[in-house]
């Protein structure tokens, strides 16, 4: 029957799940080193326990060696002369006991002999977890929650106490005191105080454990994860793919009305998932993977580096990105590519330039743009305007901004620049005054009778050589109303330019006076 002693060794092993062969050798090895320190010696010692009675007896042992010569150090070693004189028995090699009482042992001893038993526990203890987790890394484990620190979370896993850093936690979550939750076991370090085993809430594995815990698709690997990507209390996307055409991957992992990823969220506390179907063509699942936001086209830009181009719609620009970068951030985690994102707008712009650049660009001076008096292509050329182009790309608002251009020369420089192109409003007449002069001779014409446009011909001649006259003054006056910008006072110019438009009409209507003289003659001579 083992001793007293003994039990008590099993116990404490069994409390720190070591080995009890290891504590029986603290206890001999505290024993040997108490001696020593009571006998003052630098001999050998050991101690040895029987587990029967629970004696422990120490003993110095030394070495016998053959001949004198070979002697080398008098206190641990015998020659074989003097150990046969002790014991005839002995060979080259072998050890001689000399028991020692351990009876005197006093209380210095005992307690230097508590020291060492304990040391040497802790570091069996600390060899046994060490030995017990460090092979289990990535493996999901049921913990307790057993203290909280101020930074860090302790949780009881069994033979060892794990401790989560802040980095390794969720914003959303917060334990109480005995709470059970389920970890991620990171790492396991061996520091001075022992090892310590790292754990995490953070982890993507964890969202793949639920998935399979949940989900008996992916148990039975019918459904495969292909990836996930996750930023712990925010977003989690994950990539799932079937292997059997039959069955959807996406309604595996939702479940009848979401129960199955409901209840991994609550899991999470309240972490959003997006479960996306896995896709081989990179821009597809490009696709995919920036949801909800609704993809124009994707393009790769450079395959070497993994780089993507994703074009959207200027109204789904901010929710491809998402808040504070999220949405594409996940998504270019979760594709393993980079990922460049332009609304249509941007791409438009990029595109304009690049074809500007390729090809030097259209530079029609903006002197070409007759209508233009020289005080508005003064103004322009100093704003750093010098081709028709360039003034066509500005909106009103940027042509506002140019110093000394008002609401009314914006659209007279519109109308200019409509004109330069060839372009007219309805009901807009075109600037050559010969037409004018023209439309007019062609209203009185269509009031005449056959009889009356026969009998005026000859008054009719007469009459357009008056209008040619007539036209080239209708032309200087519209060129001297065309540089009314010249005033600087906004007052002064409408001004002036009302006087130009009063000129024009006056020499039109002398125009028509002399035509209608030309007619009545024809008509008296006839």
């Amino acid at each position: 029957m083992a001793s007293a002693l003994y039990q008590s060794i099993e116990i404490l092993s069994r409390d720190k799940g070591i080995d009890p062969n290891v504590v029986v050798g603290a206890v001999e090895d505290a024993i040997a080193l108490a001696t020593r320190k009571y006998y003052k010696t630098q001999e050998n010692m050991r101690a040895e326990m029987d587990r029967d009675t629970g004696e422990i007896r120490a003993y110095v042992y030394k070495t016998v060696v053959d001949t004198p010569e070979l002697l080398e150090d008098e206190v641990n070693q015998l020659t074989l002369e003097q150990a046969r004189e002790l014991a005839p028995e002995v060979e080259v090699g072998g050890e001689l006991r000399f028991y020692k009482d351990t009876s005197p042992l006093g209380r210095i001893a005992a307690q230097m002999a508590k020291q060492v038993i304990f040391q040497k526990v802790r570091e069996a203890e600390r060899d046994t977890v060490f030995n017990e987790y460090a092979h289990r890394a990535n493996e999901v484990l049921t913990a307790t929650v057993k203290r909280l620190e101020p930074m860090d979370v302790i949780f009881d896993i069994g033979k060892a106490e794990a401790r989560m850093p802040k980095r390794e936690q969720s914003r959303l979550e917060q334990f109480a005191v005995g709470e059970r939750v389920r970890v991620v076991l990171i790492r396991v370090d061996r520091a001075a105080k022992g090892p310590q085993v790292i754990v995490s809430r953070a982890s993507p594995l964890l969202v793949q454990n639920l998935f399979q815990s949940e989900v008996p698709e992916i148990y039975d690997n019918t459904v495969s994860i292909k990836a996930i990507a996750r930023e712990a209390g925010e977003r989690t996307k994950i990539a799932v793919q079937s292997r059997d055409k039959d069955v959807d991957p996406v309604g595996a992992c939702v479940g009848m009305k979401g129960m199955r990823v409901q209840s991994i969220i609550r899991e999470l506390r309240g972490e959003k998932i997006d479960i996306i179907e896995y896709s081989d063509e990179i821009t597809t699942f490009a696709e995919k993977a920036l949801q909800p936001a609704k993809v124009s086209r994707v393009s790769i830009t450079d395959l070497g580096e993994k780089q993507l181009e994703v074009i959207v719609d200027d109204t789904q620009l901010s929710l491809a990105i998402g808040k504070k970068g999220q949405n594409v951030r996940l998504a270019a985690k979760l594709l393993q590519w980079k990922i460049d994102i332009k609304s249509e707008e941007e791409k438009r712009q990029e595109v304009e330039q690049q074809m500007t650049a390729m090809g030097g660009g259209p530079s029609t001076p903006i002197e070409q743009v007759t209508e233009l008096g020289d005080t508005i292509l003064e103004k322009l050329i100093a704003a750093g305007i010098t081709t028709v182009e360039s003034l066509a790309d500005m909106t009103p608002e940027q042509l506002e901004e140019v110093p000394g251009i008002g609401e009314k020369t914006v659209e007279k420089i519109s109308v200019a620049v409509r004109h330069y192109f060839g372009q007219y409003e309805e009901g807009e007449e075109r600037p050559a005054t010969a037409v004018d002069v023209s439309a007019v001779e062609e209203e009185h014409s269509m009031e005449q009778t056959p009889e009356e446009i026969l009998a005026g011909e000859a008054g009719t001649g007469a009459a357009k050589e008056e209008n040619a006259f007539s036209a080239e003054d209708i032309a200087d006056a519209e060129e001297q109303a065309s540089d009314s910008d010249a005033y600087s006072d906004a007052d002064a110019r409408e001004e002036q330019i009302e006087q130009d438009n009063d000129m024009v009409d006056t020499l039109v209507d002398e125009a028509q006076e002399v035509s209608d003289e030309g007619i009545d003659d024809g008509n008296d001579r006839g």
